[in-house]
């Protein structure tokens, strides 16, 4: 899908620096300084248009939210619906970070969400997935001990392959379903492409994992 180019982005994540955080990197184990109180940390990576962080951050003022997003043109959409939201508990970050340990310290994060991530189906793309090894040592690293990371996902073959993955690695599996909406969950916060494919009757995949103390 072709992204159109927004020139007024900049201008719009600058009018709404409260929200989208423009110095991350510089705020590596000082992340609830941005937000009103300090509270769990919760992230997601690869935020999208924002349905689901802006979601969560009404559904949980309990909680603070980041979400990340590379992709200038989308996340301005995020930020709009989280302007839209009025909540006090979410930011963003708009950057490619190459290395979660470049934006947050060791056991600064409670919770990590990976929705929809691109499959990179073609076996040379292996270590692109979000859930390749590689990764995990990031989430293992800026993760709580006794935190998680919950995937959603539409598509069977890399749930396969992150189930498999994520218990090579170590990982203890929670709350595996092959059939998300069937289980009617009502605390389940839908992304645009889960309400997208989901109406196609296409299955959505979720698993969380916590990491071995």
């Amino acid at each position: 899908m072709r992204l159109r180019h927004k020139p007024w982005a900049d201008d719009y994540m600058d009018e709404n620096s409260q929200i989208v955080v423009r110095d991350p990197f510089n705020l590596k184990d000082k992340w609830n300084d941005v937000f009103n109180k300090e509270q769990p940390l919760h992230l997601e990576i690869g935020s999208g248009k924002g349905q689901f962080i802006a979601g969560m951050g009404k559904q949980h003022p309990e909680v603070n939210f980041i979400g990340l997003e590379r992709v200038k043109s989308v996340i301005v959409g995020a930020l709009k619906k989280v302007l839209d939201a009025e909540t006090e508990n979410v930011r963003l970050i708009n950057e490619d970070a190459q290395d979660l340990r470049d934006l947050f310290a060791t056991s600064e994060v409670d919770h990590i969400y990976l929705n929809f991530s691109d499959p990179w189906p073609k076996s040379r793309h292996e270590k692109r997935r979000l859930t390749f090894h590689t990764f995990l040592d990031q989430y293992k690293d800026v993760l709580k001990r006794e935190g998680a990371v919950t995937f959603k996902t539409d598509n069977r073959g890399l749930f396969e392959y992150s189930l498999s993955s994520l218990s090579q690695y170590g990982m203890v599996l929670e709350d595996i379903s092959l059939d998300l909406h069937a289980l009617d969950d009502p605390l389940n916060v839908q992304t645009e492409y889960e309400e997208k494919f989901s109406a196609k009757g296409q299955p959505i995949y979720r698993c969380t994992a916590r990491f071995k103390e």
